[in-house]
């Protein structure tokens, strides 16, 4: 079975920032990212994209003699996976005028709207299912995909032993991988599920109250708090206090300050003390930027907080309003509220921004993952630079 993961051109921009440097199936929710999820609902290796034509050197696209197309932005279940793994030949998966997948013979690397349709029988998908389509789907969503991931993950398998230093509440909802280690901790899994990844670790005085997927090599600091649903992917380092949070991975907030509600990409730091609010002072509706809408739309919640696109900074202290939403390499610095949608590329705070240099935003980024044996690779710089081109005129 050949899997090809499409982006919409709608669900693309919807959930610009995190798709400037990404596709939708490399999004982390739960504990692995919607991509691991079908290969492990399909029992399958590997999968391609089609996405952004930046972005395809990258996340390459394979086509066989026959393909298997599903929704980038579906979240799969068991009913859902056995269904699309069924579809006949010349046959697509539609639901309420969604696309969710297509089976197909040989195709071209194009964007799905571009697909005749005509030439295929469809079959309408009248079971429930959930497909991201807001930024804030995610963290809405964080819950019960890490539910279904832990259980993916860990059926018929045996958790390490949990040290005796830890305080366990519920501990058959808790899964330690092989090498992590949690010393002097409350882990609550009362009313959620705790799993700790290969080579995590937990400092002394943490507290969780689950749900939370600590990924492999991620740190939670000393007198870390977590409240769920929480993800903190691989080798990601976190401490303060962090409520209904996903970091994507590779991103710190090692020092005191509170993060809630928010989506958090790759390569990103806040400086200690930083803070978000992730509700009203009048408790009133938060809306969130739109790069499709150029304007900020009603998000139907009343919590929501921080939307951070990878390899943005924050100095120390810096407090971000309710609702913001971050570009990709932004330099955010000093005291007061900043505005609540910071573009890509962008360096200062409350008292404005200029443009952050191409040169120095590089610079800086291959620094940083080289302090995770990374390197910054061409094609990497290539995304980058398209990003710094082609963001003005989305804004």
């Amino acid at each position: 079975m050949n899997v090809i993961f499409f982006d919409t051109q709608e669900n693309h921009k919807n959930l610009l920032p995190l798709t400037f440097t990404r596709p939708i199936s490399e999004f982390r929710i739960g504990i692995l990212k919607i991509s691991e999820k079908w290969q492990k609902y399909l029992q399958i290796n590997t999968s391609s994209n089609i996405t952004e034509k930046y972005l395809q050197k990258k996340y390459p696209f394979t086509a066989n003699d026959k393909n298997l197309l599903i929704n980038s932005a579906l979240l799969p279940n068991q009913q859902l996976a056995k269904t699309i793994s069924q579809i006949p030949l010349n046959h697509y998966l539609e639901a309420n005028g969604e696309i969710l997948a297509i089976h197909t013979e040989r195709i071209e690397n194009q964007p799905i709207e571009n697909i005749d349709l005509s030439k295929l029988s469809k079959i309408n998908y009248e079971q429930n299912f959930d497909i991201i389509k807001k930024l804030w789907h995610i963290f809405q969503l964080n819950g019960q995909e890490i539910e279904k991931d832990f259980h993916l993950l860990t059926q018929d398998r045996q958790s390490m032993p949990i040290s005796s230093t830890n305080l366990i509440v519920n501990p058959q909802n808790i899964f330690i991988e092989e090498g992590a280690e949690v010393e002097c901790s409350v882990l609550n899994a009362q009313n959620g599920y705790i799993y700790i990844g290969k080579n995590a670790q937990i400092m002394e005085n943490t507290v969780v109250r689950g749900s939370l997927a600590l990924c492999e090599n991620a740190v939670l600091k000393v007198r870390t708090t977590i409240y769920g649903p929480t993800t903190i992917g691989p080798y990601s380092k976190f401490g303060g206090e962090n409520n209904n949070i996903v970091v994507f991975g590779y991103s710190n907030k090692a020092h005191d300050g509170f993060l809630g509600n928010s989506v958090i990409g790759e390569w990103c730091n806040f400086g200690a003390g930083t803070n978000n609010s992730n509700l009203k002072n009048n408790y009133a509706e938060v809306k969130l930027w739109n790069y499709a809408l150029k304007r900020f739309e009603k998000t139907g919640l009343q919590f929501c907080g921080l939307i951070m696109a990878d390899h943005s900074k924050c100095g120390i202290s810096t407090t971000f309003n309710t609702g913001t939403v971050v570009g990709v390499s932004a330099n955010i610095f000093g005291a007061g509220f900043p505005r609540n949608f910071i573009p890509s590329f962008s360096w200062g705070g409350a008292h404005g921004f200029i443009d952050y240099k191409f040169e120095k935003a590089i610079e800086t980024a291959k620094k940083v993952v080289a302090r995770r044996n990374i390197k910054l690779t061409e094609i990497d710089i290539e995304i980058l630079k398209n990003i710094f081109n082609t963001e003005k005129k989305l804004t």
